[in-house]
């Protein structure tokens, strides 16, 4: 089966902002950009999974990530429903 994009996990998208606060070793947002341009030179597009708030999208964004998705696009919704999110969002 042919693979054409790469999925970071949540786990690695809830902590991105760790480096924001100074009293943390983590630095998760420089991994995710590493993720992301390996994944970009093997020719994959990137999707973040668990985006739930502008300060994970943003620096992901920044980084080149390709695709979204979380809490901060929508809820799940059944099929009808995100049909109709969709049209919506389309016409903007």
């Amino acid at each position: 089966m042919p693979i054409d994009t790469l999925k970071i996990d949540r786990s690695f998208v809830s902590d991105i902002d760790a480096s924001l606060h100074p009293d943390t070793s983590k630095r998760p947002a420089v991994r995710i950009e590493a993720i992301i341009d390996m994944a970009h030179r093997l020719g994959l597009q990137v999707l973040a999974e668990g985006v739930e708030t502008e300060a994970q999208h943003a620096p992901l964004r920044q980084a080149g990530c390709d695709i979204f998705q979380g809490y901060l696009f929508s809820r799940p919704l059944p099929e009808n429903a995100m049909r109709e999110w969709m049209r919506q969002r389309a016409a903007r």
